[in-house]
């Protein structure tokens, strides 16, 4: 999937089609610079599966869990503040990881090497106030 997002109008539908698109996955990892939108996305997303609960930025908890309108939990990360991958073995990750909920990061890059073996990969990027998503499916 790669698309442009050029306003904050096009959030809902970007999320919806992500989901749609990748309809039988349940965890996915955001890559991107500081800014760039990836917890106003995951927001939407969040909307998007029925999530009524307020949903911000887990920075200083490193996980946040959150309910859909059917009641099943849904994970949202954000490793910015990790110090070392101990950290996220702290936190009980594989818990997290391996449930079969969806599961959404953010700071990726410094737990990479404990993701699934598979899973969607979503960099989005900014170049003159318009953002580029491309999100895949890796299999390591």
């Amino acid at each position: 999937m790669n698309v442009e997002i050029s306003d904050i109008g096009q959030l809902n539908e970007v999320a919806r089609n992500l989901l749609t698109s990748f309809k039988d996955e349940r965890f996915f990892a955001f890559f991107g610079k500081m800014g760039v939108g990836k917890t106003t996305l995951i927001k939407e997303i969040c909307h998007v599966l029925g999530v009524e609960d307020t949903v911000c930025s887990p920075t200083f908890a490193i996980v946040n869990e959150y309910s859909t309108a059917s009641n099943e939990p849904v994970y949202h990360f954000d490793f910015y503040r990790l110090k070392n991958l101990a950290e996220a073995y702290d936190i009980g990750y594989e818990e997290y990881f391996y449930s079969g909920c969806y599961c959404f990061t953010e700071w990726t890059e410094k737990v990479e090497e404990l993701l699934p073996e598979h899973y969607v990969r979503v960099e989005i990027e900014e170049t003159n106030g318009k953002r580029q998503l491309n999100a895949n499916i890796i299999e390591q």
